[in-house]
């Protein structure tokens, strides 16, 4: 899976207002989506390195985010 790098830092430093709407009543912290962004950016977009809940806050609140930023 290829990651828009440059997307996934512009949303975590420019567009958090949108991670906090999707996190909204989910029972899920902002900070810990905006950590498992930071990680892959750490890591360059490499999600093959996220743990189990990582990749499931990924696939549950960045991924949609990510696609929706490509249309």
């Amino acid at each position: 899976m290829e990651i828009d790098l440059d997307a996934l830092h512009y949303l975590i430093t420019r567009r958090v207002d949108k991670i906090e709407k999707i996190v909204a009543d989910t029972g899920y912290l902002p900070r810990t989506v905006l950590g498992v962004a930071t990680f892959l950016l750490d890591n360059e977009g490499n999600v093959d390195l996220l743990t189990a809940k990582q990749r499931v806050t990924f696939e549950k609140f960045l991924q949609p985010l990510l696609v929706s930023a490509e249309r």
